[in-house]
């Protein structure tokens, strides 16, 4: 099936991000797979960006049956995935404060302000801290090193 854009520059074959809403919106109701699949793609790689916006924005005042609710879930499933990422990420860069501190977790915890058990959480990426820790962290470690 092929797809055709009216009153807009771009064609379905250019990227998926200079498509804009009425793009999206026309592969939505009278695209097919393929072009779903490269939404899809742009939404993956990017959660929180750009096509996923306009996927939300066209889905507003156009729900085609089946790919509306499949593209919310595709937006719900990559932010999922990309705030737990997130959190990974920031566990890491926790651990590898207090390893590269030379102090023990609990000196370190005392150092910071805050209990042993909560920096565990920190650590586990159960609990993501507030920035001002994260700086207060970064501190004790790099005073510690010198």
């Amino acid at each position: 099936m092929t797809l055709a854009f009216r009153n807009i520059e771009v064609t379905p074959e250019d990227p998926v991000e200079q498509w804009g809403v009425e793009g999206i919106e026309t592969a939505l109701e009278r695209g097919s797979l393929r072009y779903w699949r490269r939404i899809a793609a742009a939404i993956l790689a990017d959660p929180r960006g750009k096509v996923a916006h306009e996927v939300e924005e066209a889905l507003t005042f156009s729900r085609p049956y089946g790919i509306a609710d499949l593209m919310d879930r595709i937006i719900q499933s990559a932010r999922a995935e990309s705030s737990e990422d997130e959190r990974r990420v920031v566990a890491d860069e926790i651990a590898a404060l207090v390893a590269s501190s030379g102090l023990s977790r609990k000196e370190f915890a005392e150092r910071i302000g805050t209990s042993t058990s909560r920096l565990s959480t920190y650590e586990s990426g159960k609990v993501v801290p507030s920035a001002a820790m994260m700086v207060r962290m970064r501190r004790v470690t790099a005073s510690n090193r010198s």
